[in-house]
């Protein structure tokens, strides 16, 4: 388990990667912007982008309207 903080909200999380935090929070990945510690991570780099304990994540999806 490691304690990050996401979207502002301290959080436990089991997920050891970017893309076991998005299944862990049953989120799709397709149309998502994620940085971790400011960095934003390319979604070809989901799986090979460990997290660890104080990790400052932000999870954006953008909204469609008319």
């Amino acid at each position: 388990m490691r304690d990050i903080i996401l979207n502002g909200e301290k959080r436990r999380v089991a997920a050891r990667t970017v893309s076991e935090l998005l299944e862990e929070l049953s989120l799709s990945s397709r149309f998502m912007v994620i940085e971790i510690n400011k960095a934003a991570v390319s979604r070809s780099e989901y799986s090979s982008t460990n997290l660890s304990d104080g990790d400052r994540i932000e999870i954006v999806s953008p909204i469609g309207g008319g």
